[in-house]
């Protein structure tokens, strides 16, 4: 028996805070795992579109229009937060900084630059697909 309209409706607002909460956690396990790896790991962008899209659909976001620009929203920050985190990590460990030092520090100039230095064609491939993949997860 499904719950009650009241409850469903009560709930709306968790989904936000739950998408957030979820991206977050996403762009720090991707960025750990670049810096194990110490390669980009774009192949994470395909998981981050996936993980946007089943959010939305366990939090009980009726389907529409609304919830597939939602999902590629989130996707698409959640790549642009674990690039700049990588990128401010390894920039920041040269130079000896904390992480969090080193990306308020960074500007978008030097990130592209560097971003391009360390993407492969594979990675920017990833990274191209995965909205188109969160829009199709998500409908």
């Amino acid at each position: 028996m499904p719950p009650p309209l009241s409850v469903l409706r009560s709930s709306r607002w968790l989904t936000p805070l739950i998408l957030l909460l979820g991206g977050l956690c996403f762009s720090l396990i991707w960025i750990l795992l670049a810096l194990h790896l110490d390669r980009q790991a774009g192949w994470m962008a395909l998981l981050a579109a996936l993980d946007a899209a089943l959010i939305l659909r366990f939090t009980g976001m009726r389907r529409g229009p609304a919830r597939i620009l939602l999902a590629v929203t989130a996707t698409v920050l959640m790549i642009a937060l674990a690039l700049w985190g990588i990128v401010a990590s390894q920039l920041g460990f040269m130079l000896g900084l904390s992480p969090w030092s080193s990306a308020a520090k960074l500007g978008l100039a030097h990130a592209w630059t560097l971003l391009g230095l360390a993407n492969t064609p594979a990675d920017l491939i990833c990274m191209a697909a995965a909205p188109l993949l969160a829009a199709f997860a998500a409908r």
